[in-house]
């Protein structure tokens, strides 16, 4: 029997710009809404098969991440169920989506899939910036796909409520990388590389 009713996860890297979109949506959640004990909601970040145990434990699951669909940047795509695994490997970005779906292959071996999947993805603008925070056409769509998880919840009779009381800590790991406190403390450009120099490769290409 599955202890868990709901397993909502966000995974991604958020010092990699609109790859942090799924940890940034559960960290918003979890901001505004609170939910039964029987609810998890988890800052999966690139943790790949370590994630197993949680997924093996839910009777259902909504993954937030953002996916390479080949779209405009910020449409939101859902993919349920068997379509999960085949959207999550349309284009991958970086290691954890192929982390994720050994996951899901491995729980599907053993026979321990949740009875429902749900994929609430979004396609990137830029990933190709290091200490960088979501593009606004990304973080605009977070609403939306929180109301998207939400709808869900409500059609399979799994309750919430909004918070009454602010969350201790904004990010769901109780640390200091909440989206507020990351986007202020980031250095300027002029302190701190952001992205890879071309001559620093071409020279280490050609030696």
């Amino acid at each position: 029997m599955k202890n868990t009713q709901l397993l909502i996860l966000g995974i991604g890297n958020i010092l990699w710009a609109d790859e942090g979109f799924g940890v940034r949506c559960v960290e918003a959640m979890n901001a505004s809404y609170q939910f039964g004990e029987d609810v998890t909601v988890m800052d999966g970040g690139t943790q790949g098969l370590y994630l197993l145990p949680y997924l093996v434990d839910a009777k259902r699951l909504i993954v937030f991440d953002a996916v390479d669909y080949g779209k405009k940047p910020g449409e939101i795509v859902i993919a349920k169920d068997e379509e999960v695994p085949r959207f999550m490997g349309v284009k991958k970005m970086s290691l954890h989506q192929t982390g994720f779906q050994e996951v899901i292959a491995c729980a599907s071996l053993a026979d321990k899939l949740p009875e429902a999947m749900v994929l609430i993805g979004v396609q990137p603008e830029q990933l190709e910036d290091f200490g960088g925070s979501l593009r606004q056409s990304v973080k605009a769509q977070i609403p939306h796909a929180i109301n998207i998880a939400l709808d869900m919840m409500k059609e399979w009779g799994v309750p919430y409520s909004p918070r009454t009381t602010p969350v201790a800590s904004r990010c769901v790991n109780g640390d200091l990388l909440d989206m507020e406190s990351y986007e202020a403390g980031r250095p300027s450009a002029e302190l701190a590389c952001r992205f890879g120099d071309d001559r620093f490769l071409a020279g280490s290409v050609e030696s």
